[in-house]
């Protein structure tokens, strides 16, 4: 399997931090945010990972990681030419290097301490297709992705931001795909945003069957808004403390 993290976007709801760098570089507690999804992958066993973003930032992303010897990773770099594609279109840029592999992906501003190697080990062996990963927690009207499960922990529904969500589970940006993945984003269309949404794509393989779910205990959206920067600040240092984060 190798990785993907997907650190693009115009990030307008932290602005003024984010004129002159890319979010994924601000700080959280005690290094930048991009160290946390690279150390995700490293924890997981990923040898290889793409890290998608801009033109304006590939550069900072560059000097700061170099080729990833830091985290034991060879690191490459692709350039996401709309930042309003959506999750899907950045994915997409993973086709050739891929080479017909699965696929981990992280957003680069998600922060959790859930060791992802089980859970890659488990999708290489099973039949699936394709895994979402949940958090339980307050799931306002138009705030997150909405996953529905049974009794059994099957996937009934993944929904993008519902105005009445069907369960307590948001999902997170964390995703692992098979090599189909790129057939299924091509025949994609754009939402009403005008982006190809990732929930579309995961609804593609939940149609088939092909669609397993694990609930996190912790997870922090970093990136969405000054509050949920400060809060992920604040959890971190907590857990780095306590010895629950590295």
């Amino acid at each position: 399997m190798k990785g993907v993290i997907l650190a693009g976007g115009l990030a307008t709801r932290l602005r003024p931090l984010t004129f002159v760098t890319n979010k994924h570089l601000l700080p959280v507690y005690n290094k930048p945010m991009i160290y946390y999804s690279l150390e995700s992958m490293k924890r997981a066993g990923i040898k290889e990972v793409l890290l998608t973003t801009s033109g304006d930032h590939v550069g900072d992303f560059a000097s700061l990681l170099k080729s990833g010897e830091e985290f034991d990773l060879r690191l490459y770099y692709a350039i996401q030419k709309n930042p309003k594609g959506g999750i899907a279109d950045a994915i997409s840029l993973a086709e050739e290097f891929s080479h017909e592999d699965s696929i981990l992906v992280l957003l680069g501003d998600n922060i959790f301490n859930y060791d992802l190697k089980n859970a890659v080990k488990m999708f290489e062996k099973k039949s699936l297709g394709s895994m979402v990963f949940g958090v339980r927690m307050p799931t306002k009207s138009g705030q997150y992705g909405v996953i529905e499960i049974d009794s059994s922990g099957a996937v009934v529904s993944i929904e993008e931001k519902p105005a009445e969500p069907k369960s307590n589970i948001a999902q997170t940006g964390i995703y692992m795909y098979d090599h189909k993945v790129f057939e299924y984003i091509k025949k994609l269309t754009p939402s009403g945003r005008g982006e190809l949404e990732v929930t579309d794509l995961n609804n593609s393989y939940l149609s088939q069957g092909k669609l397993g779910c694990e609930v996190l205990d912790w997870w922090v959206d970093a990136g969405t808004s000054y509050d949920e920067l400060l809060r992920a600040n604040n959890e971190v240092a907590q857990m780095v403390k306590e010895g629950k984060l590295a």
